[in-house]
């Protein structure tokens, strides 16, 4: 299946303005204008992409270890871009086994904790008109989230392309409904607020605790709409990428879906409208068709092999859909650049894994994980020994990350080190 490539934009941003002037008039250091911290980092963008299912370890992983592996089933469409990934292989979190848990993907060893991308959004996303962006492809009914904040609230997913594509290029009559909206639900804040402050003075001990984590997820939820009314009214991008006619909403129209909406996903980043966005690709019982032949289960039920050898065929076969759309995104992230002529693939630190490492067997050990650009020095797998002492965790795969979207930390979850050396 071949998408449809984001045309050339057309686009009015009051930063490209700023960074242009600065590149010929020698302004001052003027504090209003200093770059946030991921413009001074080596990347300044963030991507999730994380599989319910998981990814079947034996096509995933590579035989050997280091630059000369020969590449598995699943990575065969990225055979032309080895140099622009790394693989890894015997990472985890040491979290506990069933999909109950797996959202310890972006969370660490906790489910349904601060996740990794929201932890760079609300750091790195400085002035972009939306901090992050939280997608989903095949979801059919929504119920599940793989970004948390700081308060472990599951954030929403967008199902929709259109409604994406809509936030992305906005009209002068979305525009000023949306202010009205955001305006209008602003100010109901208030009284809640003034009745939680009221109720906090007759509480003591655990329940004043308990409010005060109360009081932190509302002032999330207040700098969002603050965010979002501040930058209402600047100049918006318009493009002349044109969507399909219909919503590839329906599980069975997963890869359509995908393709959409890493097409939007460039965009978004061309455009400079978010630096951080997740992507959560679902798995439920659609039946897949490739070649004009239907596949022998539903992408569940497949996923639960038991390892017979034509379900794990057909499984490796959705998996492998998913990395031609992943392909196609690289593909084109390498070919756009950013006002400073760096190609968008090296601006972009990108994080494609799960949390599910065996789906037959609900195991969450030895997860299937891809780093892709962010100007690192790509084209091993680096094959982890999980039974040696003191064996690296994801987690310390995720501080490395951070750390070079300029984040100055040094832990996440129950993990306490870098793993910057294995990319030297």
């Amino acid at each position: 299946m071949k998408s449809k490539r984001p045309s050339a934009l057309h686009t009015i941003n009051r930063r490209l303005f700023l960074r242009a002037g600065t590149a010929t008039l020698a302004l001052p250091a003027l504090e209003a204008f200093s770059a946030p911290a991921s413009e001074t980092a080596t990347a300044r963008n963030f991507i999730s992409i994380g599989t319910w299912l998981g990814w079947h370890q034996n096509a995933f992983f590579p035989k050997e270890a280091g630059r000369d592996y020969l590449m598995p089933t699943t990575l065969q469409p990225l055979s032309g871009q080895r140099d622009q990934f790394t693989v890894f292989s015997g990472l985890d979190h040491r979290a506990p086994n069933g999909h109950g848990s797996w959202s310890n993907f972006l969370c660490g060893s906790r489910p349904e904790t601060y996740s990794l991308d929201q932890q760079i959004a609300d750091q790195i996303s400085g002035k972009t008109r939306f901090s992050s962006f939280e997608l989903t492809a095949g979801a059919g009914e929504v119920s599940k989230a793989m970004s948390f904040t700081k308060q472990g609230v599951g954030l929403p997913m967008i199902q929709r392309p259109s409604v994406f594509y809509k936030q992305l290029f906005i009209s002068e009559a979305d525009r000023t409904r949306s202010e009205y909206l955001l305006r209008s639900g602003q100010s109901s804040l208030d009284p809640v607020r003034e009745d939680a402050m009221r109720l906090q003075k007759s509480l003591t001990g655990r329940d004043s605790d308990k409010l005060e984590e109360y009081f932190e997820s509302f002032r999330a939820v207040e700098k969002r709409i603050g965010r979002q009314i501040e930058t209402i009214n600047d100049p918006v991008p318009t493009t002349s990428y044109k969507l399909p006619s219909y919503d590839p909403i329906t599980p069975n129209l997963q890869i359509e879906a995908e393709e959409i909406m890493y097409d939007l996903m460039t965009l978004a980043l061309e455009t400079e409208s978010t630096r951080v966005i997740s992507l959560f690709l679902h798995g439920l019982g659609q039946v897949f068709s490739f070649d004009g032949e239907a596949l022998s289960a539903g992408y569940h039920g497949l996923s639960h092999h038991g390892n017979d050898p034509v379900m794990i065929r057909d499984l490796v076969a959705i998996e492998t859909a998913h990395m031609h759309c992943f392909a196609g995104f690289l593909k084109q992230l390498s070919e756009k650049k950013n006002t400073a002529g760096k190609s968008l693939l090296d601006d972009t630190v990108i994080l494609l894994g799960t949390g599910m490492g065996d789906a037959s067997r609900h195991s969450n050990a030895n997860l299937p994980t891809l780093v892709a650009g962010g100007g690192f020095n790509h084209g091993s797998h680096i094959a982890i020994d999980a039974e040696k002492k003191d064996a690296p965790l994801l987690g310390d795969l995720y501080i490395t990350l951070m750390q070079r979207l300029g984040l100055e930390t040094d832990n996440f979850s129950n993990a306490s080190h870098n793993m910057n050396q294995l990319f030297s």
